[in-house]
C-alpha cells in the first residue's frame, strides 16, 4: 500500500478530530442531540465544527484524486509526497480555522486544493 493510501486514513480521521475539539470540555454537552448543541456553540467550537465539515468536503476530493493518479498511473512518489503535503495543509487549515486565523487559513486551504488538483493530473 502507498503512502498516498495512508495519506487518505488520515484525512478521514482529520474531521473526527475537529468534532473532539469542538466538543471536549464543553459545557452541557447533549449527546442526545449533538447537532443541536453544536449549532448554539460560539467561538473555537463553532470554528472547528466548521473545520469538521469543511474537511470531509476536501475528503471526497482528495480521496478521488488519489484513485485517479493510482489508476492511471501516477508517479507513485511524487504522489506520495504530494499526498503528505496534502495531510500538513489540512492540519494547518483546520489549526488556523480553530485560531481564528482568517487570512492564513484561505491561504492554507488553496494550497490543499492546488495540492489535489495536482495529484489528480499526475498521470496526465
Amino acid at each position: 500500500m502507498t503512502i498516498a493510501f495512508w495519506c487518505l486514513l488520515i484525512v478521514a480521521v482529520l474531521p473526527i478530530v475537529c468534532a473532539g475539539i469542538a466538543k471536549a470540555g464543553g459545557e452541557a454537552y447533549d449527546n442526545h442531540n449533538p447537532r443541536e448543541w453544536l449549532d448554539r456553540q460560539e467561538g473555537f467550537r463553532k470554528r472547528a465544527t466548521a473545520a469538521q465539515q469543511n474537511s470531509w468536503e476536501a475528503f471526497g476530493f482528495f480521496t478521488a484524486a488519489v484513485f485517479v493518479a493510482h489508476a492511471s498511473g501516477g508517479p507513485s512518489e511524487a504522489v506520495d509526497q504530494m499526498a503528505i503535503a496534502f495531510v500538513v495543509a489540512r492540519a494547518l487549515f483546520i489549526l488556523t480555522y480553530v485560531a481564528d486565523w482568517a487570512m492564513v487559513r484561505s491561504l492554507v486551504w488553496f494550497a490543499g486544493f492546488f495540492l489535489t488538483i495536482s495529484i489528480f493530473v499526475s498521470a496526465a
